[in-house]
C-alpha cells in the first residue's frame, strides 16, 4: 500500500510539473504587474500566475496553521478539564461511606 501511495504521488508530481512547463511555454507574453503603489517590470504571464498561486498557497497554509494551533490549545484545555473532573469523581467515590451505599441499594 505504501508503494502504491509513493508511485501515485510521483505520478501526480510529474504530471503537475509537466502541466506547469506546458503552461509556461504557452504564456510567454511579457506583462507588467501594476499594484496600487508599485509597478513591477514586465515578466511572463506564466511567472506572475505561478507566483500568485504560490503566494495564495502560502497564505492558506498560514491561516490554516493558525486555526490548527488554536484548536490544539482548546483540545489541551479540554483534556485538562477532563482530567480534573475524573480526579474529582474518584475522590467523591472514595469519600462515599459504605453505609450510604447500603441504604441506596436497599
Amino acid at each position: 500500500m505504501k508503494q502504491l501511495r509513493k508511485i501515485l504521488t510521483a505520478v501526480i508530481l510529474i504530471a503537475a510539473v509537466a502541466l506547469g512547463v506546458l503552461f509556461a511555454l504557452q504564456n510567454k507574453e511579457a506583462v507588467p504587474l501594476d499594484l496600487l503603489f508599485f509597478s513591477f517590470a514586465p515578466r511572463s504571464l506564466a511567472l506572475w500566475l505561478l507566483v500568485a498561486f504560490a503566494l495564495g498557497g502560502l497564505a492558506g497554509l498560514l491561516v490554516s496553521s493558525f486555526y490548527l494551533l488554536r484548536s490544539r490549545a482548546a483540545l489541551g484545555t479540554s483534556r485538562r478539564q477532563l482530567a480534573r473532573a475524573q480526579a474529582e469523581l474518584q475522590q467523591l467515590r472514595a469519600a462515599a461511606t459504605p453505609s450510604a451505599e447500603l441504604k441506596v441499594s436497599e
